[in-house]
């Protein structure tokens, strides 16, 4: 029953595509970046927020007796909370979208008086009126006709986001996996509680470098180095987990907050800087056959991605004694050899910018 439940939330889950195609569509080009890094902000801080929100509500009536009793309708279904709340929150933003404005320009009478209206006060020269349409035409005829499967700009981009995606979601399933394993196994002990309050201050974290700082960094730097640092510098971060797991107390807390915001936070600026480069590849009438390409490629491999990061886990605990990479090393090991086919992928020949 939860598998099945969990493939249907998946398969009715088609926000996110439309959601980067309009994003893409109301923000000019120099803002595009401030755009795709609000939506890729708000994916990632619920993709931390939501295992935090299950974490905190999952069996009440354990954790909180003093408002839920054993034997109400939270005590007999543990998981009910959680699910209750998601979904009520799930209602409300489908009552917001009602009052999104569409993106497609519909040629209705008034709109067209208006537009007449408008393109006679800024020009009244027939030769440059007649000259825009025929251009206009011309660009509407010729789009449709590129593939979008044979845009390579858009496919390498698509494949090096995939491969990122691949260990995000590993990574996501591995921490959760690894921070409530004992210590024996190499991991930290912590209770759901203390997952949930790591990655919540982890998603406020992300929240504030993609609205504050992404866009000033990316205009420096351009999207596909940014992506490239953030590779880098993960490498070496989680190279350094499993010695976080050696420490204990407050310094271990501060230390795993760190460390799991800073990973986060270059996780949500290489998806950002692929994201740009994909709705760049395309014109504005592709963007949102080109999201869904997207969505639909990345959903492959973020199925993988938590099946093998689980079951690496599982089989890296029963190696302890072993001398190369013994235990969680393995595990972490691993996410950097992906991380690093994802780096080198984002160079040339491969990668090809719009």
């Amino acid at each position: 029953m939860a598998i099945s439940t969990r493939f249907l939330l998946g398969s009715l889950c088609g926000i996110l595509g439309p959601m980067r195609a309009y994003a893409s569509e109301i923000c000019r080009e120099e803002h595009q970046a401030l755009g795709m890094s609000v939506v890729g902000t708000s994916w990632g801080i619920g993709l931390v927020i939501g295992p935090a929100v299950g974490g905190f509500l999952a069996q009440p009536a354990e954790k909180y007796p003093h408002i839920f009793s054993a034997d109400s309708l939270f005590g007999r279904f543990p998981y009910f909370l959680p699910c209750l709340v998601i979904s009520l929150f799930a209602l409300v933003a489908f009552i917001i979208s009602y009052w999104l404005p569409e993106t497609l320009h519909i040629h209705t009478e008034e709109n067209i008086a208006r537009d007449s209206t408008e393109a006679s006060l800024e020009d009244n020269s027939y030769e440059s009126t007649r000259t825009h349409e025929m251009e206009v035409s011309e660009l509407k005829l010729s789009t449709p006709q590129r593939s979008l499967l044979r845009n390579w700009p858009l496919m390498s981009a698509i494949m090096v986001y995939c491969i990122f995606q691949l260990h995000d979601m590993a990574y996501s399933e591995i921490f959760s996996l690894w921070a409530v394993s004992p210590r024996k196994l190499g991991g930290l002990s912590f209770t759901t509680a203390d997952v949930g309050e790591v990655l919540s201050i982890t998603g406020f974290g992300m929240l504030f470098f993609q609205l504050f700082l992404y866009t000033w960094v990316e205009r420096i730097l351009g999207s596909v180095t940014v992506s490239r640092i953030g590779a880098v510098i993960s490498i070496p971060l989680l190279t350094s987990y499993p010695f976080i797991a050696k420490l204990s107390g407050s310094i271990l807390f501060l230390v795993l907050n760190c460390a799991s915001m800073v990973k986060n936070i270059l996780s949500i600026a290489i998806t950002t800087g692929l994201l740009v480069i994909q709705n760049r590849a395309v014109p504005q009438e592709q963007r949102g056959a080109a999201n869904g390409i997207s969505m639909s490629a990345m959903s492959l491999f973020k199925a993988i991605g938590p099946a093998a990061g689980g079951s690496l886990l599982s089989w890296a605990q029963s190696r302890q004694e072993n001398d190369f990479l013994p235990g969680v090393h393995l595990v972490f090991f691993t996410l950097n050899i992906v991380e690093l086919v994802g780096l080198v992928m984002t160079f040339r020949p491969f990668l090809a910018l719009p």
